[in-house]
């Protein structure tokens, strides 16, 4: 492809995440169903570790935007998009059929004195407790290792790996939620699988 194909497919796939979002947040603001609660003692023993914040949001974005130049041509760049978008169906099938949150005095430890704790804050400001099962970020982090596989070789999964680590210690995340993303992202990577 062309540099301009590419520059052109790096706004496209910021559109579609801005947009994407807005799917996320209308669930999120408009349940049809009252959330449940996971009651799990192993989630509760797990430390808060603020710090994975930053994982959570600045390794995720960036690793997202790699595939734009992994894309062959417009043909697999469509493809991939479309994935992720059949991606977000499933997702926002799940949180609207089975609403989950996680629970308040998760966010109450955060005393916001750190960076990483504004930081987190921050996020939350945006992000409600719930849609949090199962976990968009491991699904989305998997999909996309699964399309970058073919270049980076194996050590891509560390990528869904950090993110997975971040969900749980920033407890923006149930363990249960991760595992079910990441099936969510394999689901996606099927789809692209049977169309390419």
């Amino acid at each position: 492809m062309k540099t301009q194909d590419y520059f052109i497919n790096i706004i496209l796939s910021a559109i579609l995440i801005v947009g994407a979002y807005q799917f996320y947040f209308f669930t999120q603001r408009h349940p049809i169903r009252k959330a449940r609660f996971f009651h799990s003692p192993i989630d509760e023993k797990l430390p808060f570790w603020p710090v994975w914040a930053w994982v959570y949001s600045f390794l995720y974005y960036p690793a997202i935007l790699y595939l734009n130049w992994i894309a062959t041509d417009a043909r697999h760049f469509t493809l991939m998009a479309f994935s992720f978008i059949m991606l977000l169906f499933m997702q926002m099938a799940c949180f609207t059929i089975y609403p989950v949150r996680t629970p308040e005095h998760w966010r109450d430890v955060n005393t916001g004195r750190s960076a990483s704790e504004k930081f987190l804050l921050f996020v939350q400001k945006f992000d409600a407790p719930s849609n949090c099962f199962p976990s968009m970020h491991v699904s989305v982090a998997m999909l996309t290792a699964l399309h970058a596989q073919a270049m980076i070789g194996p050590s891509v999964y560390a990528f869904p790996l950090l993110i997975a680590i971040s969900c749980i210690f920033t407890k923006q995340h149930y363990l249960i939620d991760l595992p079910f993303g990441a099936l969510l992202g394999a689901a996606g990577y099927g789809l692209y699988l049977a169309l390419a």
